[in-house]
C-alpha cells in the first residue's frame, strides 16, 4: 500500500473564506451538462435516429444519475449522523435536482412525444402512443399478445401489510386495478403488479406494413390493450407502469489488506437490493393509485418524479428501424494510417518519432497491431499494462494471453472497483490468470485509472535494448474505443519508458517513493507541477507578458485547483476550459473575468484531457488520464505525460479547431446556462478535425493542410 496519500485540501484552504470564490454544486452542474445531451434531441438537422439516440443517451445518463448521486444525498439525510447544517444543505441540494430534472422531463417529453413521435410519422413509421390502433393491426395485437407475451406473465396481488414483492432496480413493472363483479360501488380493489417480460419479448414489437406505413408499439401498450384477458371475468379499472431506482454504490472496506477480490463479489450481489433512491410512474397514474403504491412499497413523496407517457426510454437505443429509406446515423469511419499498414512496424516507426492515435477518428486496430507486434518479437521479455473497464471478448486479452502463451511475462493492473464493471472485469483476470497472466488486483484506499502500457525488451546477450511505451486518456477497450474521443502516445523516450516502469513497481508495491523524470502522476508530483506550471502562467501576466492556458477535461470539480485558475485569472491570464460534463468553476464572475468555457457535445463523446500552458512563447503540452476531480486527484493513481516535436502542434491544432466550434459547441454561463456559439464559417469540430487528421494521413507528396491557423493559442 502507498505510504501516505496526499490530504485533500479543505474549502478554506482552497480560498472560498479568503476571497469569497464561488463554486456550482457539482450535481447541479452535471444536470446542466445531460440537459446539453437532450438538446442534441432537438436540433432538426441531425438524422432522426441520431436525435432519438440522444433521448435514450440522456435516459440512461439521469438512471446512473440517481442510483449513484442522488443515492448518496439521500444517504447523508438517512445516515443519522451528520449534522444540522449538512442536513439543510443535503435537502436543498436535493431540492434543486428534483426542480431541474422536473423541468427538464417537461422538455424531454416534448422533444420525444412533439417532435420525434410526428417525424417519425412523417417517414412512416407509425409508432403507436397509446393511442386507437387501426382495425387492421386489432386481431394482430390480440394474437401476438396472447401467443407471445401473456405465457411470461406473473400477476401478483399486492396487498399493504400482507403481501409484499420486492421490485428490482430499473425494471419496469405494470399495475393493474382491478374490481370483482359483485363490487357494485367500486369501493373494494385490488392490485396486481408484474414485470414486463423484456427477456422475452422485445420492448418495440413491429407489426404489419398497412397503406404505405410501418408500424411500431411498446410491448406495455399490447398488454394494456388485452388486460382483461390477464383477468377473465373482472373489470379492470386502470394500468400504469412504474419503475424504482436503486443505490448502485458499492463501499469497498479500504482497511482489509486482502480479500477485495470476495468483497467485490459480496457486495456486486447486494447493489440490487440497495435502497430506494427513485419511484418513477405514468404521468396519467390517478393519485389514490399512486398513493396505494407508495403505501405499499415504503416509498416516501420526495422520492416521487413523474415520468413520461412511455417510461425506460433508454431503450430507444433499440428502435427499429423499419423504413430502408430513412437516413441512418452516418458516423465518419475509423481511418489505418498510411504509414502504418498490416506489414509496417508500428516499433520501427516509433524508434524514429513518436506517434499520436486519435481515436475513434484512427482505427483502434493500431494498438492491437502494437500488443500484437510485441507478442512475436523474440526481444520483448514482457508486457505490461493497466485494465479499467474491458471490453466483453476483447481483443486486448486475446493478444495478451497469446503473449503469455508465447512465453512473454505479461503483467496486468486490473482496477476492480470500475462502477459497473466490476462483474466483467473479475470474470477477465480470472480468465487471464489461468493463462498464466500475472494479475495485480486494485490498491486499497485508491483506484488505478491511468491507461497506460509498457513493452520491455532486451538483446539476445540480455541487455536492455529500445524499449516502449503507450500512455493515452482512455481504456483499452475497442468497442468504447469506437464511441469516445481520445488519445494515446507511443513512444521510446527512455525517460517516459523508466518512468513507466517505475510506476508498475509503485502498483506490484514494489516502489513506494519513485522519482519521475518525465511522467506527472497522481500521489506523487502531478499536484505539485500543475500548481508550478499555472502560477508560471500567472507571473507572465503579472510581468505584463501574456499568460495563456487551455484545458481540455471531463470535469472540474476539484476547489483548490479551481482557486488556482481564478487567481491566475485575475492576474489577467486568458483561460478556456474545454469541459464536457460537471464544471464547478463559475464563470462570469469578478474573479473569472478571464475564463470561458466550453462544452461539446456531438457524435463522440468527448473524453481526451488535454492540457496546455502558453509559456511564453514556448508551448507545454500534457496528454493523461485525470480529471480535475477531487477523487482523480487525491484518491486515484493517474498519469500524465508531456508530448514534443510534431506532434505536440498536432495536439495544439486539435484545441484550436474545439476551440473554433460554432455548431456544437456551447459557452457555459454564470447560470449553468448552455448558450450556442455561433458564426460562420461553419466549424463542426469533430468532423472538421476528422478532416485534418484524414487530410495528414494522405501520401506525403499529396498532402495539403487546409486549417486556418487561428490566433488564440
Amino acid at each position: 500500500m502507498l505510504s501516505i496519500l496526499p490530504r485533500m485540501p479543505g474549502r478554506q484552504e482552497s480560498g472560498l473564506m479568503e476571497k469569497g470564490y464561488g463554486y456550482f454544486e457539482r450535481d447541479v452542474s452535471w444536470l446542466s451538462f445531460n440537459y446539453r445531451v437532450l438538446l442534441e434531441a432537438d436540433d432538426d438537422s441531425l438524422p432522426l435516429y441520431e436525435r432519438i439516440n440522444f433521448v435514450s443517451i440522456y435516459s440512461s445518463n439521469l438512471e446512473e444519475f440517481y442510483q449513484i448521486r442522488v443515492a448518496e444525498h439521500r444517504a447523508a439525510l438517512s445516515g443519522g449522523q451528520a449534522d444540522a447544517a449538512t442536513l439543510t444543505q443535503e435537502k436543498a441540494i436535493l431540492q434543486e435536482i428534483n426542480g431541474k430534472v422536473n423541468a427538464q422531463l417537461g422538455d424531454r417529453i416534448r422533444i420525444y412525444e412533439q417532435k420525434i413521435v410526428p417525424e417519425l410519422a412523417r417517414h412512416h413509421i407509425i409508432f403507436y402512443q397509446g393511442t386507437e390502433v387501426e382495425e387492421a393491426h386489432r386481431a394482430f395485437i390480440t394474437d401476438y399478445f396472447r401467443e407471445e407475451i401473456f405465457p411470461y406473465l406473473q400477476p401478483v396481488p399486492v396487498d399493504k401489510g400482507h403481501i409484499r414483492t420486492f421490485l428490482r432496480n430499473n425494471r419496469l413493472y405494470l399495475a393493474a386495478r382491478v374490481y370483482s363483479p359483485d363490487d357494485a360501488g367500486r369501493s373494494h380493489p385490488r392490485y396486481f403488479v408484474f414485470k414486463l417480460p423484456y427477456s422475452k419479448v422485445p420492448r418495440f414489437v413491429e407489426l404489419p406494413f398497412h397503406n404505405g406505413n410501418y408500424y411500431l408499439m411498446f410491448m406495455e401498450e399490447i398488454i394494456k390493450a388485452n388486460i382483461g384477458y390477464v383477468f377473465p371475468g373482472m373489470e379492470v379499472g386502470g394500468a400504469y407502469c412504474f419503475k424504482i431506482s436503486r443505490d448502485a454504490d458499492i463501499l469497498i472496506d479500504e482497511a482489509i489488506e486482502g480479500g477485495i477480490v470476495e468483497q467485490i463479489k459480496t457486495k456486486v450481489k447486494k447493489r440490487k437490493i440497495g435502497a430506494v433512491c427513485r419511484f418513477v410512474y405514468e404521468r396519467q397514474m390517478p393519485e389514490d393509485f399512486l398513493q396505494f403504491l407508495c403505501a405499499s412499497f415504503d416509498i416516501s413523496t420526495d422520492e416521487l418524479v413523474p415520468g413520461d407517457k412511455h417510461l425506460n426510454l433508454e431503450d430507444l437505443s433499440h428502435l427499429p428501424n423499419p423504413n430502408d429509406a430513412l437516413q441512418a446515423n452516418e458516423k465518419p469511419l475509423p481511418m489505418k494510417l498510411a504509414f502504418l499498414d498490416e506489414k509496417e512496424s508500428i516499433f520501427r516507426y516509433v524508434r524514429q518519432r513518436d506517434l499520436l492515435v486519435y481515436f475513434p477518428y484512427h482505427s483502434f486496430e493500431h494498438f492491437i497491431h502494437f500488443l500484437y507486434e510485441a507478442v512475436h518479437d523474440p526481444a520483448t521479455k514482457e508486457i505490461m499494462i493497466t485494465q479499467y473497464r474491458v471490453a466483453e471478448n476483447s481483443a486486448v486479452i486475446n493478444t495478451l494471453i497469446a503473449a503469455a502463451q508465447n512465453g512473454k511475462n505479461v503483467t496486468v493492473f486490473v482496477e476492480l472497483k470500475a462502477r459497473f464493471d466490476e462483474e466483467n472485469n473479475l470474470a477477465t483476470a480470472e480468465m487471464m490468470q489461468q493463462a498464466g497472466i500475472h494479475i495485480i488486483y486494485s490498491i486499497p484506499g485508491l483506484k488505478v485509472h491511468a491507461k497506460v502500457a509498457l513493452v520491455l525488451r532486451q538483446s539476445p546477450e540480455g541487455e536492455p535494448i529500445r524499449s516502449y511505451a503507450y500512455v493515452g486518456t482512455g481504456n483499452f477497450n475497442e468497442k468504447t474505443a469506437r464511441l469516445y474521443a481520445d488519445v494515446g502516445l507511443f513512444t521510446c523516450n527512455k525517460l517516459v519508458v523508466d518512468d513507466l516502469h517505475q510506476l508498475f513497481k509503485v502498483l506490484q508495491r514494489e516502489a513506494f517513493k519513485p522519482r519521475f523524470r518525465r511522467l506527472l502522476v497522481t500521489q506523487f508530483n502531478l499536484i505539485s507541477n500543475l500548481k508550478k506550471l499555472i502560477h508560471r502562467e500567472r507571473n507572465l501576466a503579472l510581468k505584463g507578458e501574456r499568460g495563456r492556458i487551455v484545458l481540455k477535461m471531463n470535469a472540474l470539480q476539484d476547489p483548490a485547483m479551481i482557486d488556482e485558475l481564478y487567481r491566475a485569472s485575475e492576474a489577467g491570464v486568458e483561460i478556456d476550459l474545454i469541459v464536457r460534463g460537471i464544471c464547478c468553476l463559475k464563470p462570469g464572475q469578478s474573479y473569472s473575468r478571464n475564463i470561458h468555457v466550453t462544452r461539446i457535445v456531438d457524435s463522440f463523446l468527448e473524453h481526451a484531457r488535454v492540457w496546455y500552458f502558453g509559456n511564453a512563447g514556448k508551448p507545454l503540452v500534457f496528454i493523461g488520464s485525470p480529471d480535475w476531480m477531487r477523487r482523480n486527484l487525491y484518491r486515484r493513481i493517474e498519469a500524465v505525460v508531456p508530448v514534443h516535436g510534431a506532434v505536440k502542434e498536432e495536439i495544439i491544432d486539435m484545441l484550436r479547431i474545439q476551440l473554433s466550434d460554432n455548431r456544437k459547441a456551447c459557452w457555459v454561463d454564470g447560470n449553468l446556462n448552455n448558450v450556442f456559439k455561433h458564426g460562420e464559417p461553419p466549424v463542426r469540430a469533430q468532423y472538421a478535425f476528422y478532416d485534418y487528421l484524414k487530410e495528414k494521413n494522405k501520401p506525403l507528396q499529396d498532402c495539403r493542410t487546409s486549417l486556418t491557423r487561428i490566433s488564440f493559442l
